[in-house]
């Protein structure tokens, strides 16, 4: 990505981010709301991701799990994971959890469309090519969320979650990435926002 898209994405990631903020506020206070009532805990669920030049960040979410539900399992969700909390089932299902997300995009750490962050520890198993999604901001939605809508769905059904997460999913997942970042430009992005919404519907 040239540096005028790269200028031309983070003006549209800071309105859209900003107006988002605004017009989303009333959602957010009622999320609050149903989260705080449904279980103990915050509200936030912050964990440490991996964006752009390799850089740590801490990524936003509404928690839609137990508190410390990743020293109770994997940092992967299987399935009907019994962590989730019943108001984070429905969260998660719409993918209002990851909503929190365009606080990381107002701030720069994301943006709107772009590789899916990472934690750390699966990083360590990236090959040099699929470490080129380094050179972009992670986003909230790619071409990997719509494709991998039902990802805890698949791995549930998997005999060895993480493993098949590793050797496949993941894998598929950079190649997707890969192939953004030769494509990207602000109407692609529109396309994949729009299809992101259209999924989630």
């Amino acid at each position: 990505m040239n540096k005028f898209n790269k200028i031309i994405k983070r003006i549209f990631d800071f309105i859209c981010s900003s107006l988002g903020l605004i017009i989303l506020s009333p959602l957010f206070l009622i999320i609050v709301f149903r989260i705080k009532s449904g279980s103990d805990g915050p509200v936030f669920f912050k964990q440490i991701r991996v964006g752009e030049d390799e850089k740590e960040f801490e990524i936003l979410k509404f928690r839609t799990m137990v508190v410390d539900a990743e020293k109770l399992g994997k940092q992967i969700t299987v399935g009907k994971d019994n962590r989730i909390t019943k108001v984070g089932a429905f969260l998660r299902k719409y993918k209002l959890d990851e909503l929190p997300q365009l606080i990381n995009v107002f701030k720069g750490e994301m943006s709107l469309v772009g590789p899916r962050p990472e934690v750390p520890r699966y990083v360590k198993l990236y090959n040099e090519d699929q470490r080129q999604v380094f050179k972009v901001k992670p986003g909230i939605t790619d071409l990997a969320s719509i494709r991998y809508k039902d990802e805890n769905e698949l791995l549930g059904k998997a005999e060895n979650p993480e493993e098949f997460y590793i050797n496949t999913i993941m894998p598929d997942k950079l190649a997707l990435n890969l192939e953004y970042i030769k494509r990207s430009n602000i109407f692609f992005d529109i396309y994949i926002i729009l299809k992101t919404i259209l999924k989630c519907i």
